[in-house]
C-alpha cells in the first residue's frame, strides 16, 4: 500500500478522478478542517460550515470525471468554499427580506380568527395544487421554492440539464399560478 501522505494535491485529484478512495480520503483528511476554519471564519456558524464542506467534497465526489481544475487544487478547495459561502450568504439575504416583507405586510391586516384560517386554507389549497404535480415537476419545484436551490444546484444533484430544470419550473408555476389566480378571486369575495 503507498504512503498517500507524500503524494502532491494534484496527483491524489487525479486519483481521485479515476474513482481511488484511498486518494479522496487523504484529499479530504488534508484539508477539511482548513476548508471548516475558512468556512467557520465568515459564518460563524460551526453547522453550516460543516455542511458547506461536506456538501463540497460530496459534490467533487460525485462530479470527479467532470471537474477539470487547471489551478493548484488547495486553491480550488478554498475558491470552491468562499463561492459556496457567498451563495449561502445571499440566500440567507434573500430569506430575510423575505420574512421581512411578510411581517411588514401583514402587520397592518387584522389577525382575527377567520383572517388566520383564510390563509391556513390558502397555503393548503396551493399545497394540494402542489402535490397534483407531476413527481419530478413537484420535486424540482421544491427544491427551487421551499429549499432555495439555483437551477444549477438542482441540475447538478439531479444529474439532469439546466434547460431542463427550467422547463419544470416553468411547468410547476404555470400550473400554480392559474390555481391560484381561482384562489385569489375566492379570497378577494371573501374579503370584500
Amino acid at each position: 500500500m503507498q504512503d498517500l501522505t507524500k503524494f502532491s494535491d494534484e496527483n491524489l485529484f487525479k486519483a481521485c478522478v479515476d474513482g481511488d478512495e484511498s486518494s479522496f480520503e487523504e484529499l479530504y483528511n488534508r484539508y477539511w478542517y482548513k476548508l471548516y476554519a475558512e468556512a467557520f471564519k465568515r459564518l460563524r456558524k460551526a453547522e453550516v460550515a460543516e455542511e458547506i464542506v461536506q456538501d463540497l467534497f460530496t459534490s467533487i465526489w460525485l462530479n470527479r470525471q467532470k471537474i477539470a481544475i487547471h489551478s493548484p487544487v488547495g486553491g480550488y478547495l478554498y475558491t470552491s468554499v468562499r463561492y459556496l459561502v457567498l451563495s449561502y450568504l445571499q440566500k440567507e439575504l434573500i430569506r430575510n427580506n423575505y420574512k421581512s416583507y411578510v411581517k411588514g405586510s401583514f402587520k397592518d391586516f387584522d389577525n382575527s380568527t377567520e383572517m388566520i384560517i383564510s390563509f391556513n386554507e390558502l397555503q393548503e389549497q396551493i399545497e394540494s395544487h402542489v402535490r397534483l404535480l407531476p413527481e419530478k415537476c413537484r420535486y424540482i419545484y421544491e427544491l427551487s421554492r421551499k429549499e432555495f436551490k439555483t437551477n444549477k444546484e438542482i441540475a447538478d444533484l439531479l444529474g439532469i440539464s439546466e434547460k431542463t430544470v427550467e422547463n419544470q419550473l416553468t411547468k410547476a408555476l404555470g400550473r400554480l399560478k392559474i390555481a391560484v389566480k381561482a384562489l385569489t378571486v375566492y379570497i378577494f369575495l371573501l374579503f370584500y
